[in-house]
């Protein structure tokens, strides 16, 4: 892993929290992207060398829309950037860690992504990134 890529953070509203956080950084986020689909929207900060990323989700079965029914606005994962997504799934498989996704897909900020399952990372979600080649 090279380094954190980002800190998602759940919210119930884009929209509010994108003025919350604005007032909070001192600037506007530089991108927002729909990924249709995670059923998500989000927004990205850029804060020195690292990114805070808001997620809403837009449908009642968003991943995001079920951890706030569970758990609340919060901190929802972290995320590394990697070299190599897919020796990196395989490195961390062989290790004995669970994969939500065994198989990379494309996720915001064009990068690929695949998210390690929490039980197997002491309760944190993590986010596997590699940005997208064009």
């Amino acid at each position: 892993m090279k380094k954190i890529e980002h800190i998602g953070i759940a919210v119930k509203n884009l929209e509010t929290s994108n003025l919350l956080f604005t007032s909070l950084f001192g600037q506007k986020p530089y991108k927002t992207e729909m990924v249709e689909s995670e059923g998500v929207a989000t927004s990205f900060f850029q804060i020195g060398p690292n990114k805070i990323e808001l997620l809403e989700g837009v449908t009642e079965e968003s991943p995001i829309s079920k951890f706030i029914d569970k758990k609340g606005e919060g901190i929802h994962h972290i995320a590394f950037e990697v070299e190599n997504i897919d020796s990196e799934i395989e490195r961390l498989k062989k290790e004995g860690f669970k994969m939500i996704h065994e198989e990379p897909k494309k996720g915001a900020d064009n990068k690929l992504i695949a998210f390690l399952h929490p039980k197997s990372t002491n309760g944190i979600l993590i986010e596997l990134c590699q940005d997208i080649v064009k």
